[in-house]
């Protein structure tokens, strides 16, 4: 007995209705790029139509020389990165409708090139939360709900050196409480878009006020957390949102506590713990496999600008030569 797999026209594929099937399709390719780098791509687009509305010269198709205008006044205000990522931008446009791409034009590469040169291509750092700026961000926490959960943020973010978008996309379900201290499953990252996932240890601190593990549990406990978002909203009331914090929240909840700590804190957002991780790591004298592992970093590159920072110091000729 042969099974008969031909099409029919009752298959499902062909009656679906064209506007369903567009509609899905349009999800599909939007699921392609990740939420921030979508929101991202809208606002490096808004600010070069605006500008170009402003001055009265067309954004689509744009000229070289219209390209070339903006370079020449936002050099110098945007950063070099900022820069580039307006013009790849510009480039996604021009090729989804299927116009000229303006970038590629020599006189926009030439004119990078300068501009690389003229402002350098160095990346804005923010400052690296060290265990000694942790300490004193701990110290100043409310006695509070609010209090409770930075206290858990703080040292979660810390140890795991998460990305804030990593932090605020936890559920109680990704938390595995051990006698060893925790395990957390990060379902999706910057550097997973397919959601592989990857678990990271957070072992037990060696001093109650700064122990990872148990302030998170001291934060589910106080809100009765039991399922579903972590990291949630708290009012000035106490009262508790169902629905997750935004990863915004995350670098003003740092930013602060710096500030209440007397920290510039200007220097200190979302990224500071992840960095922070890592830099004092290359301090204490980690290894780079071991400070990867749980960074999440894939290039050793990118790793090892940490450790540079932490290890500036060590065997540095200035402190051995008499001065």
């Amino acid at each position: 007995m042969t099974t008969d797999l031909r099409i029919t026209p009752t298959d499902t594929a062909i009656t679906t209705p064209a506007e369903t099937v567009h509609t899905e399709t349009r999800r599909l390719l939007d699921a392609a790029v990740a939420p921030n780098t979508r929101r991202a791509h809208r606002a490096h687009w808004r600010h070069f139509t605006d500008w170009c509305a402003a001055h009265g010269v067309s954004p689509l198709p744009a000229a070289p020389e219209t390209v070339s205008a903006y370079l020449t006044l936002a050099a110098g205000v945007l950063a070099v990165s900022t820069l580039e990522h307006r013009l790849a931008t510009v480039a996604k446009a021009h090729g989804a409708a299927g116009f000229p791409n303006p970038v590629t034009h020599e006189l926009i590469r030439t004119q990078m090139r300068g501009i690389r040169r003229t402002y350098g291509i160095a990346p804005r750092q923010k400052t690296p939360a060290l265990v000694v700026d942790l300490r004193a961000m701990l110290d100043v926490l409310p006695h509070t709900l609010i209090g409770v959960r930075d206290r858990a943020l703080l040292l979660l973010g810390f140890a795991t050196a998460a990305r804030r978008s990593e932090l605020v996309t936890l559920d109680v379900a990704d938390l595995a409480f051990t006698a060893n201290g925790l395990i957390v499953t990060v379902r999706r990252s910057k550097t997973d878009q397919t959601g592989i996932g990857a678990q990271k240890g957070v072992h037990h601190g060696r001093h109650p006020e700064t122990c990872p593990v148990g302030a998170l549990r001291a934060w589910l406990e106080a809100a009765a957390i039991t399922h579903g978002p972590v990291f949630r909203a708290v009012d000035r009331h106490g009262n508790i949102s169902a629905s997750r914090l935004g990863d915004r929240a995350v670098a003003l909840a740092i930013k602060r506590a710096a500030e209440a700590a007397g920290l510039d804190p200007a220097g200190f957002a979302g990224h500071s713990l992840r960095a922070g991780l890592a830099t004092q790591a290359a301090m204490n004298g980690e290894a780079e496999r071991a400070i990867m592992r749980q960074t999440g970093h894939r290039s050793v590159q990118m790793v090892r600008r940490y450790i540079r920072q932490g290890t500036v110091f060590e065997e540095n000729v200035t402190g051995r030569i008499g001065l």
